[in-house]
């Protein structure tokens, strides 16, 4: 004798379809993407027919990475973790040596007479230089330089540059400027 054929009752599908879209909805949502890091400078504005200003061998401090990511600091090899300490030496110059930035005594608001590095730091990288490497040695130089704007604003106002005001933070930075040079990228050996 066949056996007579069971109904199930049906399962309805709609519900199980808004089920999976709002489960979508709520992934899409809650997922962190991974953002890249860049650097954050306000360049110049673009000039026309202006021509590079001459500056002196001294007062320049040159990083190059290679594609193996080495670093050379005024044609030295050098260590990242160098790179902070030297710039401090090469800006400050406190025994005014030869190899290092000269100095020029300028009028700063809010600070006066001030004998402010004529110094630049010129970064060239090769084609093949690890974007983390570039990053490392882009951190050192601007840890270097507020490292300087740190130490002279608690030695001149008493405090952390963070706490200043508008205006001796301005005093501070046009003393201790950030002056980064970079190069378009080439063959560096």
């Amino acid at each position: 004798m066949p056996r007579k054929k069971r109904k199930f009752p049906e399962v309805p599908s709609a519900s199980l379809a808004d089920i999976a879209f709002l489960l979508i909805i709520f992934f899409i949502v809650s997922t962190t993407m991974d953002v890249d890091t860049g650097i954050y400078r306000l360049l110049p504005q673009w000039v026309d027919n202006v021509e590079a200003p001459k500056i002196n061998k001294r007062n320049t401090f040159v990083v190059l990475i290679n594609k193996n990511n080495d670093i050379a600091i005024n044609g030295e090899f050098a260590q990242v973790s160098d790179i902070k300490d030297r710039l401090k030496e090469f800006i400050l110059n406190p025994q005014d040596k030869q190899h290092l930035s000269e100095k020029k005594e300028e009028i700063i608001e809010g600070i006066g007479p001030f004998m402010r590095s004529q110094g630049i730091v010129s970064l060239q990288n090769d084609r093949g230089t690890d974007y983390g490497a570039y990053m490392n040695v882009q951190n050192e130089l601007v840890r270097g330089i507020n490292e300087l704007r740190d130490e002279y604003a608690a030695t001149r106002f008493g405090m952390k540059m963070n706490k200043l005001t508008e205006a001796q933070q301005e005093a501070v930075k046009k003393a201790f400027p950030t002056a980064i040079s970079e190069a378009e990228p080439q063959e560096i050996k």
